[in-house]
């Protein structure tokens, strides 16, 4: 390696680290304040919180390395061109692809590297992190009741609260819980209540919940299919009722057990292509399924007229073209609603299918965007750097202060068109595969721009270029608006010469002022075409 390959490559790799490493502890100092509720009052241990920390560093590996790798190109090349280190290279032959030959290497190795990092240690990481944050979750499960939010406490409940008061928040407003039956699926008794207080003892394994002023719903289940459509329920109210919940198996909770791994974030890409397959396939065989399904519920199923039972028939009437015209006003009414009953829960029916639809698109979608992201973002440190490499060639700043400002404007770009594309391939409205490389095809561009900007030693953006056009048709609709006649006029010269002279156009007349004795032209002929010439200009 050459003493100048040298130089910008340990040049660079120093702005490197020092920059990542900053970046990292802000974005680990944003992940705990992110996570603070979920850590605050638990009485974890110092290896547990470091533990967490160390499971979600890596995630943010996918934000910190594009931009560590766009600021410092940006200062590397930007202090080079500002202390004229650039201007000795170019003096002695060296281009700025010349110059970049060495960094080059060390990208595409980081982009590699960035690859396998994000098939392998993401995913273990994704692994740990979510499995210790479930096991968190289950300590001291009071502390974790939010506002606003559906919050399990202990295994058959599920609450939700629109506030809580109090100097432990132990008061709580609007209280919705909805209890779970371990024989039955599904959530079949509500609870709720204006007002509730949180009563547990230090160190005691029970934790009290009075509800004061609510009601108790619970629906009966019938084994008679004619009573289940009737949809029979119990309704009791109460002014105070006080909920027991046993807590004593979370004081053997184990921070190291694993029970979730079939999250898409956990997988690698071979088991995310296995993975795509099976859903692809499930997906096409669902979309079969329910067509064929609803085709024969069609042709097979009768319409629901059991609301017609109760209504009187008439079969000495003449039936009258229009249906609902043979029966009587008070039975068109009874008709009508019946219709309306059933048309309002074929619609229920629809949007129900329709939902479901779409939570298995945006299952799919998910896992293609996992997929292409791990290679995505090897691409996008390439990107980025000749983004920012020439960027700095060209703006001749380097520190801390414009390319700062420069390269965030451009990372918050870049990040903010994947974000907004990755939500429309979640609901189907953008392929996954663009939603993925869409904010680095859009960057791509931009790399070449830039690059060949600075390759040629021009400045970030050619306004003489673009002007220059305007410039040249602005003369030359002057040029056609001179009158030959006038500069002419004060000319001794015969009406043939005049004609020779108004036939000529710019280069011409320049071509005769420059060569006059070689076309046989005297001194005032020559004088005039001076004259004419000036005038165009």
């Amino acid at each position: 390696m050459k003493i100048l390959d040298r130089y910008i490559l340990v040049t660079f790799i120093k702005n490197f680290l020092s920059t990542f490493i900053i970046l990292m502890f802000i974005f680990v100092l944003q992940t705990v304040w992110l996570y603070i509720k979920e850590l605050a009052g638990k009485d974890l241990d110092l290896v547990i919180i470091v533990k967490f920390l160390l499971y979600f560093s890596p995630r943010l590996v996918t934000l910190v390395l594009p931009l560590t790798v766009l600021l410092t190109s940006i200062m590397t090349f930007g202090n080079f061109a500002e202390n004229y280190e650039f201007a000795a290279m170019k003096s002695t032959g060296i281009s700025l692809q010349r110059a970049m030959r060495s960094l080059t290497v060390f990208i595409l190795i980081l982009a590699g590297t960035s690859f396998l990092f994000a098939n392998y240690v993401i995913p273990a990481a994704e692994f740990e992190s979510l499995n210790l944050r479930r096991n968190i979750a289950q300590v001291k499960p009071a502390m974790a009741i939010t506002k606003g939010q559906y919050n399990t406490i202990g295994e058959n409940y599920v609450m939700k609260i629109a506030d809580k008061e109090g100097e432990n928040g132990q008061f709580l407003k609007d209280v919705i819980i909805y209890q779970k039956d371990p024989s039955r699926t599904g959530n079949f008794t509500v609870i709720k209540a204006k007002e509730a207080e949180l009563i547990s003892a230090e160190g005691d394994n029970v934790l009290s919940l009075k509800l004061i002023d609510g009601n108790y719903y619970d629906e009966v289940e019938q084994k008679d299919y004619q009573k289940q459509r009737r949809e029979p329920f119990v309704k009791s109210y109460f002014e105070t009722y006080t909920i027991n919940i046993d807590l004593s198996e979370l004081d053997n909770v184990d921070m190291d057990e694993k029970s979730i791994d079939n999250a898409y974030t956990m997988l690698t890409v071979s088991q995310l292509n296995d993975t795509l397959i099976d859903i692809s396939k499930n997906y096409s065989n669902y979309l079969k399924s329910r067509g064929t399904t609803e085709l024969r519920e069609m042709q097979l199923r009768p319409l629901d007229t059991s609301y017609l039972s109760n209504i009187p028939v008439d079969t000495t009437r003449v039936m009258e073209d229009e249906l609902i015209k043979n029966f009587s006003l008070s039975s068109q009414a009874q008709v009508l609603r019946g219709a309306e009953t059933s048309a309002k829960n074929n619609i229920t029916s629809i949007k129900g299918q329709k939902t479901n639809n779409q939570v298995k698109i945006k299952t799919l979608s998910k896992y293609e965007i996992a997929l292409h992201e791990k290679f995505v973002l090897a691409f996008g440190c390439v990107i980025l750097f000749f983004v920012g490499a020439p960027l700095g060639a060209i703006i001749r700043k380097g520190g801390l202060g414009l390319p700062i400002v420069i390269g965030v404007a451009l990372f918050l770009t870049y990040h903010f068109i994947g974000i907004f594309a990755k939500n429309s391939a979640e609901d189907g409205s953008v392929s996954a595969w663009v939603a993925s490389w869409l904010s680095t095809l859009i960057l791509f561009p931009l790399g070449v721009y830039l690059t060949y900007r600075a390759t040629t030693d021009q400045g970030l953006f050619d306004l003489e270029g673009f002007l220059d056009p305007i410039k040249k048709l602005f003369k030359k609709k002057n040029a056609d608006a001179i009158d030959p006649e006038q500069p002419l006029a004060d000319f001794d010269l015969s009406n043939s010469e005049k004609a020779i002279l108004k036939t000529k156009n710019q280069r011409e007349l320049e071509d005769i002022v420059a060569n006059y004795e070689q076309y046989g032209y005297t001194e005032k002929f020559k004088e005039a075409a001076e004259t004419l010439l000036k005038s165009y200009n």
